[in-house]
């Protein structure tokens, strides 16, 4: 009888120590999960911001009379957008093409903004994720078509 409950204890004895063996090797696997949700969030909210940056960019520019306006004002857009939102980028560029405003009246022009953001994921310091990742979004707007342009 004392045999048989030794054998049936014995797997107890076996098990000690198990769970933090699992846990030693498991907390790194949720950490890097964890990791990569946030860096993945990140990418996502900016990549959203960007492009709502394009697009106030685009129609601010629309809204000028002379090309010249049209690239400070979307820059001006596109800043705010950005801010605004709360994505800070290590760099930003805009790009307007402002050639439709030296299309004739009457005929249809537009005016395009390309924004450029360089976000940082450097500070979530999971090994093997890039630094950075750049984001590029572009909108285009219509210039209208009977308002004068310079």
């Amino acid at each position: 009888m004392t045999r048989l409950r030794a054998c049936l204890r014995a797997p107890e004895h076996r098990a000690r120590g198990s769970y933090s063996v699992e846990a030693a090797v498991l907390a790194p696997v949720v950490i890097a999960l964890l990791g990569l949700m946030v860096a993945f969030g990140r990418i996502v909210n900016a990549d959203g911001a960007v492009d709502s940056a394009a697009h106030a960019a685009a129609r601010a520019a629309s809204l000028e009379r002379d090309a010249g306006s049209a690239q400070a004002q979307a820059q001006a857009a596109a800043d705010r957008s950005l801010s605004g939102e709360g994505v800070t980028c290590r760099t930003t560029s805009v790009a307007v093409d402002t050639s439709g405003y030296s299309i004739d009246l009457g005929e249809n022009a537009t005016v395009t903004a390309t924004i450029a953001c360089t976000a940082n994921l450097a500070d979530i310091g999971l090994p093997g994720l890039p630094g950075s990742k750049t984001l590029t979004a572009r909108w285009t707007s219509p210039l209208d078509t009977y308002r004068g342009r310079q």
